[in-house]
Parts: C-alpha cells; structure tokens; sequence
C-alpha cells in the first residue's frame, strides 16, 4: 500500500479511481502526491498526481474519456466528443517544470529522472496511435502500477535509484508545490475535467458552479503574459480575443459553435472563452465511413452563414467539424478567423497552424491572403474526403460517388469555385446514393 504524502481535492470520479488504486495496490515504499500546483516562472502547472516510485518522480494526469481516441499530430480525437489539444504534450511539459524546480532547490537532483503519464481510467478506453508519438507516454489503470514500475523508462544519464536523493526531493515539494485545494474555477464555471491544450491554450469541460448538475460547456483558457511592455499586450490580447470577436459578429446558427462568453481573470494572466460543448465528435474520425450527404450540407450552411456576415474561417479542417449525436456538422475552431476588415490580422501565424492539404493553392505561400473562396476549396477537401475516404489529387480528381459541384469546388482558379450558398443549393439537388442506388436496381434487375 503506496503513501499518501497530501494533496488537494480530486475534481472527478476519474482522479479518486486511479488515486484509491495507487494506494491499495502499488509498493509500500511508493508515496503519492495529488492535486497540487507547480509554480515555475510566471507559469501555474495544475497536476493531477505526483508517484514517487524507487527509480523515478512522475507526473501523471488522469483521463476519464471513454471509447476509441485516435491521435493525429499533436491533437486527440475522442468518440462523442472535439478534438483537442494532446494531453501529453502539456503533461511534458509539466514534467520539466517539475525537473526544474528540483534541480533549482538542490542541484545533484539533476541526476533524478521525471517522468510522465496519462492515464485513461475508463476500462473501454483506446488510444490509436499511429505514429507512436503519445503512446510511450499513455496507459491504462490496468497497467498503471506495471508502467510506473518499468525502470528502463529511465532515460540515460539519470540514476535507476533515486532512493538517496528522498530527502532532497521531498524538500523540494514541500518548499514550493501548492495544495489545490479545490477544482480550478474560471468566473462562475467550475472545471469538471482538463482536456488537453499546449503552452498558449488549455481546454476544459466545466459546469456552472452556481447550478450543480446543469450542461456543460467548453473553456478555452489562454495564457497571457501581465509584465510585456503596453504594445505587446495589445497584441496578445487581440490575438485571444479573436475567435470570441469572429463569433461575435455572427448571428445563432445550428452550424456554428456559439459563443456564450470571454473575459479575463487575475491580472490578465490567462482569458476565458466560454463555448458550448456540442455534444459529438471531430470530423476527423468520421472520415471514409459513408458520411450523410447532410453533414456536408450542415457545413456549407456554416460556412455561407459565416461569410454572409463578413467572417472567414480560414483554418477548416477535419479537426474543425463537429458531427453531432444526431447527424448534423458544427463549425468550430475560431481562432484564426477573420472577422472582416481592421487594422491588425492573425494571419502571420496561420502557417504554423494549417494543414496543407486543405489550403488552397493561391494561399499556400500567403495565408493572409485567404478569402471566402478559401474555405470553399477547404471544404471542398473535406467533401471529397467524406464520399471517398481519400484526399484529391487534383482539380480533375473524380470518382463514382464526387458530384460536380464538390469538383468545382476543388478548382485551382478561386474565380471559378463556386460561392458555399451557391455550392449549398448545388448539393440540395443531388440525390442521396441509395435512390440511385433503388434507380439503378430497377433498370438493372
């Protein structure tokens, strides 16, 4: 039975699962630390759990999620749920800050591995990870205690033993991480669970505190840097508040996230955007399985609504479609959106965010000089997708299943795409496959 060194209060079911299983089953001379903060610099580092095992300090965050979770790049794809940003990634992260901080109290802790984990608690949880990227960093509560217990996770250069180092180590904690001492609130709206994000943006499912037990919604929290000079905060908070600006300026729409809120806490250290949490999964895992021809439909509602009020999305991907549990697509991911015209832009970041094979060709060498008929090619991309299972290889590409309208909309000229409300109204007067599928039967018995 492992030790509970202290600790905070677990935000969820998920946390108090793996926590009991730590201290019921792993080694006596384990201790457990959970629910704490790390500072380090400007940074607050949230953390789940902190395992000191005999050869390594690790740093573990729990996921609850449920079901198949494929990983493309550096986001995750649950089922029933958005994409976000990889866990691992921010739990690396994590990770290093702690390393510093040991290494900051006492300088031959540097020989002291840190590791990482994400655990998934649910028993059904799978990740798929194709490039093997995340995996190494990822298991299951099955296999929690046998992964913490692997010693040849320690890297080289690092001691197999940090048992002469406990004192030093312990101190260290104890001098400078914080006890949280209940889950992380943004405004009314208490976090129920982390999802993932990076150094710039973290994502959470939260509830308001005001109303236990009320939907949920998305919270996208940014870091913001307080001490830069007045030009640079300027800067960074027109940069955050774009997507909530882009949505703004956009009536309610059944295709279109709304937005239902953005300010900023503490001393404009981190902002809040405040989403609906539509409940369904990214586009992505939907790709190649026979798709309804309405979900290609609900996303050029989206977008014709978008455009017929100024906003361009500029960033459409399989990452930013949410299929919903009933069937109907939903735009999301704001925050390289334009908004109309004014005096700054975000475009400059544009390329360190886009996927290549949805850009059209006019902007591949100038992102800022996306229009409507940008999108249109990326949808076109995605539409192509959705009845194919396969990217196009071209303005010519084409197959049994590609209407017209999804081939001109893949034309390298923008002058000759068709607008998405002209590419909408196109789309309406195609026949779904199955009443071809009847016609066909009847001529060919």
């Amino acid at each position: 039975m492992a030790e509970i060194v202290g600790g905070g209060i677990p935000v969820n079911d998920a946390e108090r699962r793996v926590i009991a299983h730590l201290r019921d089953h792993a080694p006596d001379d384990w201790l457990l630390l959970h629910n704490v903060e790390v500072p380090r610099g400007d940074d607050l580092f949230e953390v789940d759990l902190i395992v000191l095992t005999g050869h390594s300090l690790v740093v573990v965050d729990v996921k609850g999620t449920r079901g198949r979770i494929e990983v493309s790049g550096s986001r995750w794809f649950p089922p029933r749920s958005g994409a976000y940003g990889s866990p691992v990634t921010k739990l690396r992260g994590t990770a290093r800050a702690v390393k510093g901080l040991l290494v900051d109290s006492h300088r031959r802790l540097s020989r002291v591995y840190v590791d990482s984990l994400v655990v998934l608690s649910s028993p059904d949880a799978q990740l798929v990870d194709p490039g093997g990227r995340d995996a190494v960093n990822v298991t299951s509560l099955d296999a929690l205690i046998t992964t913490l217990s692997d010693v040849s996770r320690v890297r080289r250069g690092c001691s197999p033993d940090v048992r002469p180092y406990l004192t030093e180590i312990l101190d260290a904690l104890n001098q400078t991480v914080r006890r949280s001492t209940a889950p992380p609130r943004f405004g009314n709206w208490e976090v129920e669970e982390q999802l993932g994000g990076d150094a710039r943006v973290t994502e959470y499912r939260a509830f308001n505190a005001t109303l236990p037990g009320s939907e949920t919604v998305l919270l996208r929290v940014y870091q913001a840097d307080p001490l830069a000079d007045h030009d640079d905060r300027v800067a960074e908070r027109q940069r955050i508040a774009n997507a909530y600006q882009s949505l703004a300026k956009v009536p309610p729409h059944p295709c279109v996230v709304r937005s239902r809120d953005f300010f900023a806490i503490d001393d404009e250290s981190r902002f809040v955007l405040v989403l609906d949490d539509v409940h369904g999964e990214a586009l992505h895992l939907r790709l190649g399985t026979g798709v309804r021809l309405g979900v290609i439909q609900d996303m050029l509602r989206g977008l014709a609504h978008l455009h017929a009020n100024g906003v361009i999305h500029r960033a459409l991907t399989p990452a930013s479609v949410l299929v919903t549990d009933d069937g109907h697509a939903v735009l999301t991911g704001f925050d390289y959106a334009k908004p109309g015209a004014r005096a700054y832009t975000v475009a400059h970041e544009l390329s360190n965010v886009l996927d290549y094979h949805y850009v059209a060709p006019e902007c591949r060498a100038r992102p800022d000089r996306m229009t409507g008929a940008a999108d249109v090619y990326a949808a076109g991309v995605l539409a192509y997708q959705l009845l194919t299972g396969e990217l196009p290889t071209g303005p010519d590409a084409h197959g049994p299943d590609v209407p017209d309208v999804v081939r001109r909309m893949l034309d390298h000229n923008p002058g000759k795409r068709p607008t998405a409300a002209e590419s909408l109204d196109a789309l309406k007067g195609t026949p779904p496959k199955s009443r071809l599928r009847r016609l066909f039967r009847r001529v060919l018995p």
